[in-house]
């Protein structure tokens, strides 16, 4: 044998900005990767952003002499397609930009900025991108990491690669054109971090989530709940970028969240799925004393007082079993369940039985029976 090792390092580095009035002219955050002297960018907006920005957007960049393509997006996770991967990729051959100076720019929803960033992995081997954020899902979770995606086969973002944003700008403004529903989904994501790791971020929910929800995040109390959880984000994605560790905290509320959205896409949000998950694992965790009585009502009070009304009718244990199997062949053949130890706190079960599942359930809808009745 004739070996020869090629060894070759290569560093991540990318920043999450907070910003406001990201269409101002004389905001340059959008402009600051990337040249800006006979330049182009091609831009990917969601339908939402297209009907309220659409103006403002080709108006900033008309100020700043730049050519611009932009191309709406359907959004939504049925869209979230090789279909609408290959449309795209055509108009940006079509366009084209530079190479390395030229970076694409996804304005839009997690759905959105997950299929923009796998074509800016795969065209030409890989092109700068930038993400921003419009939905609270995408601005606490989906758009702050570097994993990409698209569904393929009936499975969630089964095509996909790590590739890293240049920047990711964060404007909190987007969030007042959200409908409720899409408030609260991005919620679940929130309740997901606080649970598992964050006993400070939960206790901030419980005094000010109600009104944080109402006012869409706009409010002083809303912007801690919001830095408070990027930063938590952040601190469990960096070390882990590329997840060579399978064991993730922040997987919590996602292993049996899989099925359920792959079955039920029509019907559930990706966080009303996430939620469901929690209070499934809550109780898996409270049977096996993880957690107290006084810790699991908490969790359940949390919900209800913002405004999180779970679906038990679309809960099917043998469905839940399905998508553990099949998180445990995506987390290389152990469970790697994460799990509450009290508010805050984790620890991962990797025995977890079809028996426990089937027994969570059935309380969790003898809960939501006993709230509908007092209601």
């Amino acid at each position: 044998m004739n070996t020869r090792r090629v060894t070759y390092q290569h560093t991540i580095e990318y920043e999450v900005v907070g910003t406001s009035n990201l269409f101002h002219p004389q905001n340059w955050a959008l402009l600051s990767a990337g040249r800006i002297e006979d330049a182009r960018r091609f831009v990917v907006v969601d339908g939402n952003v297209e009907k309220h920005y659409s103006a403002a957007i080709r108006d900033y960049f008309a100020c700043h002499h730049i050519d611009v393509k932009i191309v709406a997006f359907p959004g939504g996770e049925e869209n979230k397609t090789m279909d609408q991967y290959q449309s795209i990729v055509r108009q940006l051959d079509a366009f084209p930009i530079r190479r390395r100076d030229e970076p694409i720019i996804a304005i839009g929803g997690g759905v959105l900025t997950d299929v923009v960033g796998f074509i800016a992995g795969s065209y030409r081997r890989g092109v700068p991108y930038i993400k921003v954020p419009t939905t609270l899902m995408g601005y606490v979770d989906a758009s702050i990491g570097i994993k990409t995606g698209i569904n393929f086969n009936g499975n969630k973002n089964r095509l996909g690669a790590f590739h890293a944003p240049q920047m990711v700008l964060l404007d909190k403004s987007f969030l007042k054109t959200l409908p409720r529903r899409h408030i609260l989904n991005g919620v679940c994501e929130i309740i997901k971090l606080a649970v598992i790791k964050d006993a400070g971020l939960f206790h901030l929910l419980e005094l000010h989530g109600a009104q944080s929800v109402d006012a869409c995040f706009q409010d002083e109390q809303g912007s801690l709940i919001l830095d408070r959880a990027i930063e938590g984000m952040l601190e469990e994605l960096q070390p882990n970028l590329f997840e060579e560790d399978l064991a993730r905290r922040v997987d919590f509320g996602h292993t049996f969240s899989y099925g359920l959205e792959t079955r039920q896409e029509a019907r559930l949000l990706h966080g009303e799925a996430v939620l469901l998950d929690i209070l499934i694992s809550t109780l898996i965790a409270r049977a096996r004393g993880l957690l107290s009585e006084e810790e699991t009502s908490r969790i359940f009070r949390l919900s209800e007082a913002l405004g999180i009304t779970p679906d038990a009718s679309l809960l099917d244990p043998g469905l839940l079993c399905e998508s553990l199997d099949e998180r445990t062949y995506h987390r290389n053949g152990l469970q790697r369940v994460p799990m509450p130890r009290g508010i805050g706190d984790c620890t991962f079960l990797n025995d977890i039985h079809a028996d426990e599942i089937e027994s969570a359930v059935k309380s969790l809808e003898d809960w939501i029976t006993i709230k509908h009745e007092i209601i």
